[in-house]
């Protein structure tokens, strides 16, 4: 794979054409791997601005039922973090990717062995949900020697020390959680939610993003101006396990990050979220 585009240029990019980045997650293996690939390259071809290849672990904590089923499924298949990247490396993309793994099968595959061989495959980035940034020292570190952008998590919760800690040591973009809780859809926002990412905005000096409970297209355009890419995963996932087309609705998906000027929409409000 010949991945020259990292996550923190693809915002810039957007930026430039007025656009939201469109991130769309996967589960690695998920309906087996030889499909999940072909999956990651329909998203990548038909609109997906970053996409997340989930690994899948047996103890998904920040995971909702969609999201666990097809980490499940994927460990059922024989799915392994090695198998994952030896075939991400034979993708021939372009689009920013970015691992999302729970601690454990990283450093079961060595913490600079698994950032050298994601490098060596072209993977920009990665998200470790169960990494707290004040634990995170020699990851930081290892992470900025192989230039692959760490991304932390922020929560409405979190207290203003430690949001500026994660907005400082974050590459690429700031990973914001609309609710506390795990991944799934909703059909509300919650009320707190604008002011939230107001002050997110105010103090972080890179892209911000927003997953977890967007549910709907209008959801999305009602972001417009108040962060600069979205997150879909379950959504993804159950349009895979429903064979829906997937080409299409990345599509749909997509044309909602772009209505910057105009509020009216043809869009149906058929998306579900991480």
């Amino acid at each position: 794979m010949q991945n020259t585009v990292s996550v923190s240029k693809k915002f810039q990019e957007l930026k430039r054409r007025d656009e939201m980045a469109l991130i769309l997650y996967t589960t690695g293996g998920f309906p087996n791997l030889a499909e999940s690939m072909k999956n990651i390259k329909t998203l990548s071809e038909s609109g997906a601005d970053i996409i997340e290849i989930g690994i899948p672990f047996s103890d998904p904590i920040a995971d909702g039922p969609t999201i666990q089923y097809s980490s499940h499924e994927s460990l059922l298949k024989g799915t392994t973090l090695k198998r994952i990247i030896s075939n991400v490396k034979k993708l021939e993309i372009k689009t920013p990717l970015v691992f999302m793994s729970y601690l454990n099968p990283l450093l079961a595959y060595g913490r600079e062995e698994i950032l050298r061989d994601m490098k060596e495959s072209g993977v920009s980035g990665l998200i470790i949900p169960d990494l707290p940034v004040e634990e995170a020292s020699e990851w930081i570190s290892l992470s900025k020697d192989y230039d692959i952008e760490l991304i932390f998590l922020l929560t409405p919760t979190s207290p203003s020390k430690r949001r500026k800690k994660i907005v400082q040591e974050s590459r690429g973009f700031v990973y914001c959680v609309s609710v506390t809780g795990t991944t799934g859809v909703r059909d509300k926002m919650p009320a707190y939610l604008t002011k939230f990412l107001e002050e997110v905005k105010k103090i972080s000096p890179i892209p911000i993003a927003l997953g977890f409970g967007i549910s709907k297209t209008k959801q999305i355009e009602s972001l417009r101006g108040k962060v600069d890419g979205v997150i879909l995963g379950s959504r993804i996932i159950e349009a895979i396990r429903n064979e829906e087309d997937l080409k299409e609705l990345t599509k749909e998906l997509k044309e909602a990050t772009k209505r910057w000027k105009n509020n009216k929409s043809t869009t149906k409000d058929t998306t579900e979220e991480k």
